[in-house]
């Protein structure tokens, strides 16, 4: 690797690395600085003035963000109190975006699995549903997918307009890297090189890709230990007086009502553990969340939160 040079536009090595990996092919794959910026592209693509995006709160704040920023109008909906999105929502959501913005949209519908920041995943049946039901691209941001069960890469052979998001911060323990990528029909991909910037992914990032693919195995272990971990943390949280909901992530979102979120986060503070106060997000009234760590650190969170609050 010469430093010297620029790097291959297309990353090449990278791409066709992934797709070995996924096992689809590496016209299939987009590269990018983070998954955030494969969502702008794809917005800069298929979004902008008089198109729309749909999506459902509570759910990743960017994507709502990155649409507003290119000019993208944004349509959204709530998911129900299990956070899951409900179809007669979805179809009412859509419909209001079609009647506002044109029988073309949404344009670009954001489906995130499992959900951040609330945990639960999407289901084949869901996305299928969505995909049924809006005319654009179905989106799924699966930053987390590793974690889940299962992921919607399965659906894309048989789905033109699913596009699957992924990212090397979480699983890989790679976000300073900041490298992230898609997958989707050829066509959608190749309509992502007219909005990115020349050179837009540097060698050493996709050097840094391929080599983690070679630990794919450590992956997989350290995935494992945390899903281990997550469902110990779980059950030791269902022993407090909280409301825990079902996760599929790393993390775990809880509320412990009545109580202020932000004051139980300041009290776990205050105990030097931090967690995500996530009270301010539409729907999630008094919730914090919480990363899974090493066992040691979870054990920490635990007996600090058992210091502040009753058991059940």
């Amino acid at each position: 690797m010469s430093l010297n040079r620029y790097p291959d536009r297309e990353a090449t090595a990278l791409r066709s690395a992934l797709a070995a990996y996924h096992g689809v092919d590496a016209a299939e794959v987009f590269c990018a600085n983070g998954s955030n910026e494969a969502i702008q592209c794809l917005l800069l693509a298929y979004g902008g003035p008089g198109r729309a995006a749909m999506l459902f709160e509570p759910t990743y704040a960017l994507h709502a963000h990155i649409a507003r920023l290119t000019g993208t109008a944004v349509v959204s909906g709530r998911r129900d109190d299990s956070f899951r999105v409900d179809p007669d929502q979805a179809r009412l959501v859509a419909a209001t975006a079609a009647r506002l913005h044109g029988p073309a949209s949404p344009a670009v519908t954001f489906l995130c699995s499992p959900n951040n920041p609330t945990g639960g995943p999407e289901t084949a049946a869901s996305v299928r549903a969505m995909l049924a039901l809006v005319p654009g691209l179905v989106v799924v941001d699966e930053a987390y997918g590793q974690f889940a069960s299962w992921s919607s890469i399965e659906l894309l052979e048989s789905a033109p307009r699913l596009v699957v998001v992924r990212t090397f911060s979480k699983t890989w323990a790679m976000a300073g890297l900041r490298l992230g990528y898609l997958i989707a029909e050829p066509g959608v991909v190749a309509s992502l090189w007219n909005v990115a910037l020349p050179y837009h992914l540097d060698a050493l990032k996709q050097a840094a890709g391929r080599l983690a693919l070679g630990f794919s195995d450590e992956m997989r272990a350290r995935v494992a230990a945390t899903v281990e971990e997550r469902t110990r943390v779980a059950a030791a949280l269902g022993g407090l007086a909280l409301e825990v909901w079902p996760s599929d992530a790393n993390f775990l979102l809880f509320r412990a009502e009545p109580r202020d979120g932000s004051t139980l986060w300041q009290d776990l503070l205050d105990r030097s553990v931090l967690v995500r106060d996530v009270s301010g997000f539409t729907g999630l009234e008094g919730c914090l969340r919480v990363t899974i760590g090493t066992r040691s650190e979870n054990d920490r969170f635990l007996a600090a939160l058992r210091e502040v609050l009753p058991s059940q």
